[in-house]
């Protein structure tokens, strides 16, 4: 009996130790998570109360008081008066023509890198990896002179070439490690069946490789969208402008009005959240794609 009694005392005892211990984890990764969430979210919710305030409130210093009145009239200001939708037409489509021309050579070469059989295959992807540590600086008086001389400077093309680029040589890593991961044996079918190179990455490879694809883009979008110094340095027409320089329409000499700015700045910044909202299983997927298949 004093053996029964004293195993029915310790097993209560054992598993009220698991709960709290279970408990304890459980907290510790809920507050982890929610600092994570907290310092993530604020800087995007400072930048909202901001953009509602007046100059005064602004220049106050009081950086978590709420507006008094929600200016909302800075809206209004950042979209007229920062010329918003001229400026995010330019950027939207040199956006998307730099994504799309991206991802039509780094997949072509991601798939001559990783599928054919080649000695030169490894060689050429270290020339794209190389190419992910040139910084953006060394190359403005260069490519200034290039565009100046082919003719081509104060364009949208000047802008577009350089930013594919800079962007190409990480969507290739990303691509060529992913359909490195493809089974052989898929191709080799299509092989058998008549379907030739242009057929097996149009009609297989191309398919398959979504989730990275997705990765690409969005990467290349976020890289691009804000981008300030190349279209500083190769773009001075109003017309051509994109939406990085509608800041400076609310700076004057003699006055600058904060209010405005962070509102154009939040309409700015919201076509990337929402993007990246919408892609985040893709993106999540794409990342981790080509560690899954292998």
């Amino acid at each position: 009996m004093s053996q029964t009694a004293s195993l029915t005392t310790v097993k209560p005892t054992v598993h009220a130790r698991s709960r709290r211990r279970f408990t304890i984890g459980k907290i510790i990764v809920f507050a982890f998570f929610g600092l994570l969430l907290v310092t993530q979210l604020y800087p995007l919710l400072w930048l909202l109360i901001y953009s509602l305030k007046t100059n005064e409130e602004i220049l106050s210093g009081n950086f978590f008081a709420l507006p008094e009145i929600w200016q909302w009239s800075n809206y209004k200001a950042a979209v007229e008066g920062g010329n918003y939708w001229k400026y995010l037409s330019n950027s939207a489509f040199v956006t998307s023509i730099t994504m799309v021309s991206v991802i039509f050579l780094a997949s072509l070469a991601a798939f001559a890198i990783s599928r054919f059989r080649w000695k030169y295959g490894q060689f050429v992807l270290v020339l794209f990896l190389l190419g992910m540590m040139i910084p953006l600086q060394a190359t403005l008086l260069p490519l200034m002179l290039i565009f100046k001389n082919i003719d081509i400077l104060n364009t949208h093309l000047s802008l577009i070439l350089p930013y594919v680029a800079f962007q190409t040589p990480i969507a290739v890593f990303i691509l060529s490690g992913f359909m490195r991961t493809v089974p052989q044996e898929i191709e080799e079918s299509a092989i058998v069946d008549g379907a030739g190179v242009f057929r097996i990455f149009g009609s297989i490879v191309l398919p398959i490789s979504i989730p990275p694809i997705m990765t690409v883009l969005i990467l290349a979008f976020i890289n691009i969208w804000n981008e300030y110094i190349l279209a500083a340095t190769f773009i001075s027409s109003e017309k051509l402008k994109t939406l990085p320089f509608g800041v400076y329409s609310f700076v004057s000499q003699y006055s600058v009005n904060y209010g405005a700015i962070g509102a154009f700045l939040v309409l700015g910044a919201l076509p990337v959240v929402i993007i990246y909202f919408l892609l985040a299983e893709k993106i999540t997927k794409g990342m981790v794609a080509g560690a899954i298949k292998g």
